[in-house]
């Protein structure tokens, strides 16, 4: 496939190929290894992103046996199409899935599927077609790197790291369906080009449901940013220092690697993200960003069935007869 690159040994080896033609071997920088930022480092844009689509999804079980949770259906596209294409819409370039066991499925959504092309064409379904056709355009690289074991989100942004290189990068997570406009991350990285740091995507919470994420210590806002003072996960709703909860959109400097491979694992021996970021926050300034825009928790059923009927509701093809339907 054009527009895809394949990682064939674990992350920590750092040997992957160009399938395009390419076949050179990169070794990378080691994980872990630090990217100090110089006084007169030119500005970097925001050309990569990493989703992490590893985990076993046991919420949606037996639905996810065999099938990874990001590749349930929102209407008619699964969830990490719409991730990506939010990616897309931000001008990123390079997807970096960091996949495990039975995530197979990913790859293949995104490759070519030369037998399905030619049958749609034989029937003369070229709405369909142009459809398949269209998901990834000719500039996007594919990525995918193999988590070998589930150690947490901190170690699956960490495996990323041989195709990051000391680059600011993206990380989506596909269970958060984010709906703005524009989308969520190009406002992300709007964000980044001005300010040029980490820049975590936050939206309130009701203060009893604080033990459901990683909540912000902040500064006032300013319009939509504030200054991060500290970063705490999952904490009781009596210790939460504010109801800014961080949600599935972060842009990143290379430099969180090194402090990923500092982090201590914690309960279940999982490298969180959170943990990662706090140890940033005392050498960089961290931004929260408060997006224009709803969030659909499609890691949880609810979250989901709230999607997929929201979705439905607009969908040209299928909106009126449900909106009938519902009401």
């Amino acid at each position: 496939m054009e527009n895809t690159l394949k990682l064939l040994e674990r992350a920590d080896a750092g040997d992957f190929e160009r399938t395009a033609g390419d076949e050179r071997r990169h070794k990378p920088r080691s994980i872990g290894a630090p990217f100090p930022a110089r006084a007169d480092a030119p500005r970097q844009k925001v050309t990569k992103a990493v989703l992490p689509v590893a985990g076993l999804g046991t919420r949606f079980l037996p639905a996810t046996k065999a099938s990874p949770k990001e590749m349930m259906p929102v209407v008619d596209k699964p969830l990490i199409q719409y991730a990506v294409e939010e990616a897309v819409a931000a001008g990123i370039t390079d997807m970096i899935f960091v996949t495990g066991r039975s995530k197979r499925a990913i790859e293949d959504h995104f490759d070519k599927a030369y037998e399905l092309e030619s049958e749609l064409e034989r029937r003369g379904k070229a709405a369909l077609l142009n459809d398949i056709r269209g998901m990834l355009p000719k500039n996007i690289n594919c990525i995918y790197i193999r988590q070998s074991e589930a150690l947490g989100l901190g170690h699956a942004v960490l495996c990323a790291q041989p195709a990051v290189g000391n680059e600011p990068f993206a990380v989506l997570l596909a269970d958060d369906l984010l709906d703005g406009e524009p989308p969520v991350m190009k406002q992300m990285v709007d964000a980044y080009n001005r300010h040029q740091c980490a820049i975590l995507g936050v939206q309130d919470v009701p203060r009893k449901d604080t033990g459901s994420y990683g909540i912000v210590d902040t500064t006032d806002m300013e319009g939509d940013i504030a200054r991060i003072r500290g970063i705490v996960e999952k904490p009781l709703p009596a210790d939460a220092p504010s109801t800014l909860a961080v949600v599935g959109r972060y842009v990143l400097p290379a430099d969180i690697f090194h402090h990923l491979a500092l982090v201590k694992p914690g309960a279940g021996g999982e490298i969180q993200l959170t943990d990662g970021i706090a140890s940033l926050l005392r050498e960089r300034q961290v931004l929260a960003y408060r997006y224009q825009g709803r969030r659909y928790d499609c890691g949880s059923k609810l979250g989901y069935v709230q999607a997929t009927i929201e979705f439905g509701l607009r969908h040209p093809e299928v909106g009126a007869a449900l909106r009938e339907f519902l009401f």
